[in-house]
C-alpha cells in the first residue's frame, strides 16, 4: 500500500472494498487506487478528481481540518 497526502491511496491488487453499509466493491486490477478526496464520482475508486482541488488553490484533503459532513478519513 503506498499513501500520497495529495492524492489516492494505491492498493495492490486484486482487491475488495467494504463499504459502510455492507456493499462489496471488487477489483482484478494490479494496482488500483482508492480515493480519499471524496470527490471520485466512481466511488471507492480515484478518478483523479483530486488533481482538480490542487489545481485551484484548495489545500489537500486532511490539511484543512476535519472530513467534510463529520466523515471519518479513510
Amino acid at each position: 500500500m503506498t499513501v500520497d497526502r495529495q492524492g489516492p491511496v494505491l492498493v495492490e491488487g486484486p482487491v475488495e472494498v467494504v463499504a459502510a453499509d455492507g456493499t462489496v466493491t471488487r477489483s482484478d486490477r494490479f494496482v488500483v487506487a482508492l480515493c480519499t478526496c471524496r470527490r471520485s464520482r466512481s466511488q471507492p475508486w480515484c478518478d483523479t478528481s483530486h488533481r482538480r482541488r490542487r489545481r485551484d488553490g484548495g489545500p489537500p484533503r486532511g490539511a484543512d481540518g476535519p472530513c467534510p459532513d463529520g466523515e471519518e478519513p479513510l
